[in-house]
């Protein structure tokens, strides 16, 4: 008789139908839909002017936390673009302080004198 180990995802209390042999797989899974219900989440709080249903929205976050590391390839070197307004102008730098000579010290000998 051999015994078989079985990984299943369970998500909010909720086996989810996909099993796995290997549990490092098992592991990517979860954290891949982690990665989507947070991509879900930040596409619903955006300010988007288009109406997405729900499912939209959790097909299109599943599908870019599946091809993450092509989406990472794509996103990497943006620099985030901000309004011209929003720009927060640095101070003046204060004036160098005066140019004060401290008088020269010597320094002190570590051999004690007896």
């Amino acid at each position: 008789m051999a015994v078989i180990t079985r990984f299943i995802v369970v998500r909010n209390g909720v086996e989810l139908d996909k099993v796995f042999d290997v549990k490092k797989e098992a592991d990517a899974y979860d954290k891949m839909l982690d990665a989507a219900e947070n991509l879900a989440a930040f596409i619903k709080k955006s300010d988007l002017q288009i109406d997405l249903d729900a499912k939209t929205v959790e097909e299109i976050s599943i599908y870019l936390a599946k091809n993450a590391p092509e989406v990472t390839n794509i996103l990497r070197g943006i620099r985030l673009i901000t309004p011209s307004a929003a720009k927060i102008e640095k101070p003046a730098d204060p004036a160098p302080p005066e140019n004060k000579k401290t008088p020269d010290k010597k320094p002190k000998s570590k051999r004690k004198e007896k």
